[in-house]
């Protein structure tokens, strides 16, 4: 009774608090990683899941440090999916962190089987008695302190401020500054004009480059009118029904852009 109300009670934390976040760092993966590859250590040569013959005490010791392994190298594995995934969505889900135990469990399912078969081990179980009799209590027992670390490691994250760095076709056309000093950006012929904050105060760089260009390097960019992209984080209100008003100035809205200013 005890484990599955334990898992009912981590995954209800997980829809009470939504996930937006994810440490990439492979430093802090490789310490779970590490942490996870002792417990399967310890899981494997204390509770001994099987006992196929005569396997006398250096036997386990050999049979654990493989299961131990077998779980850092999976874990490692997890930590570059999870990585790349990161890197290509910008953002972190509910179903992208239950996709992590899958791949993880998955993974770990088929190598440590291969390892259970092999010479080492000579284990007579097929492939559904070894999940059935070894493999869920591993998912039962292991999920929980998985679930902690990984939320623990979001604690690990060194507070640190976004920077942007726009740049224009010319090599002295170059402005870096903080993403949320970023007010927008509008077309000016051949140039388009940064409006941004320093020390709360409104100014302006021209740089030669297009609305288009900018647009694709910085997707978090909202358009509300073909010559003008806004940070939706300096949206304050609207005046009128063709006029917003954001940080210290305000821009026209097309038509055409009206529909997404709307759900902010």
């Amino acid at each position: 009774m005890y484990i599955p109300f334990l898992s009912i009670s981590y995954f209800s934390i997980y829809f009470r608090v939504p996930l937006k976040y994810l440490n990439p760092s492979l430093k802090h993966h490789t310490i779970i990683g590490a942490l996870i590859s002792v417990w399967c250590f310890l899981f494997t040569f204390f509770s001994r899941p099987f006992e196929h013959g005569t396997m006398d005490l250096e036997k386990w010791i050999w049979v654990s440090i493989g299961y131990s392994a077998i779980a850092f190298c999976t874990y490692g594995i997890v930590s570059l999916y999870q990585k790349y995934v990161f890197a290509k969505t910008g953002k972190w889900s509910i179903l992208l962190e239950l996709s992590v135990y899958v791949v993880f469990y998955t993974l770990y399912t088929v190598f440590s089987f291969g390892y259970y078969s092999s010479e080492i081990i000579q284990g007579y179980y097929g492939f559904v008695t070894y999940f059935k009799k070894i493999i869920l209590n591993v998912i039962l027992i292991l999920t929980p302190l998985l679930f902690f670390v990984r939320r623990y490691a979001l604690r690990l994250m060194p507070a640190k401020e976004d920077f942007l760095t726009l740049r224009g076709e010319n090599k002295m056309d170059v402005l870096k500054l903080k993403k949320s000093d970023l007010i927008c950006i509008s077309n000016a012929q051949n140039y388009v004009e940064i409006f941004f904050l320093d020390n709360n105060t409104l100014r302006s760089k021209l740089i030669r480059s297009s609305l288009k260009k900018i647009r694709s390097d910085f997707d978090f960019l909202l358009q509300v009118h073909r010559s003008h992209l806004i940070n939706p984080s300096h949206f304050k209100s609207w005046k009128d029904a063709n006029t917003i008003v954001l940080t210290q100035m305000e821009l026209p809205v097309s038509k055409n852009y009206k529909r997404q200013l709307l759900t902010l």
